[in-house]
């Protein structure tokens, strides 16, 4: 993983960056109902996670998006040639641990050490690892389904994507529908880039039913 810091006087959306950081509440956020069908059908074959298949679909879908891998730094935009995931899990079923989870690997090589990440967990609670800056945030509450999701963030220039995902449900056609929202800071991503990372996801869910 490398990181670079872009070139401010070409940048092309100067007005927005500074504009949209000096807002109380900088961010933009959506919630998308997605066919994860390919998907639960590979974990279900496999015998392994959907959380974690998910996961790499997600962190792929993410990655593929220049803006997605940005972060304020200052006066400045950091952009880094791929970013790990800091995923929620729960040992005990009640309390969840953040996990550190890098993608850019062989798909088995990938569920190996996710199963070791998610094993050793427990041991580092919510204390974030040195790189946070790097992370996209992932949860999921697979309890419900919903429309609309408020998701907790710093504020100011803290600028790490949130991907969250809910309950999946069969929606009468065949199709598995799940609801995933992503949040994002406006001075770095507009919806013309969200939406890119839905069809992303989609791309990358299909390539399960593939493997």
């Amino acid at each position: 993983m490398s990181v670079k810091l872009l070139d401010m006087e070409k940048y092309a959306r100067r007005a927005h960056f500074s504009y949209f950081r000096t807002l109380p509440y900088p961010y933009a956020g959506v919630t998308v109902d997605v066919d994860v069908k390919d998907a639960l059908c590979y974990a279900r074959e496999k015998k392994r996670s959907f959380y974690l298949t998910i996961l790499h679909a997600a962190a792929l879908a993410a990655d593929e998006v220049p803006e997605f891998r940005q972060r304020i730094r200052g006066e400045q935009i950091a952009e880094y040639s791929e970013c790990p995931t800091s995923h929620v899990e729960l040992p005990d079923g009640r309390n969840y641990c953040y996990c550190t989870l890098y993608h850019h690997m062989d798909i088995d090589e990938y569920f190996e050490r996710a199963e070791k990440t998610r094993r050793d967990c427990v041991l580092n609670g919510i204390t974030e690892a040195p790189e946070v800056e790097s992370m996209y945030f992932i949860s999921t509450v697979p309890w419900f389904r919903y429309t609309a999701l408020v998701q907790p963030a710093a504020g100011g220039d803290e600028s790490n994507p949130r991907i969250t995902w809910g309950k999946f449900e069969e929606d009468g056609t065949g199709r598995m529908m799940m609801p995933v929202s992503v949040l994002v800071h406006h001075a770095l991503v507009d919806g013309i880039q969200i939406a890119r990372f839905y069809q992303n996801l989609d791309l990358q869910i299909r390539r399960f039913g593939e493997m």
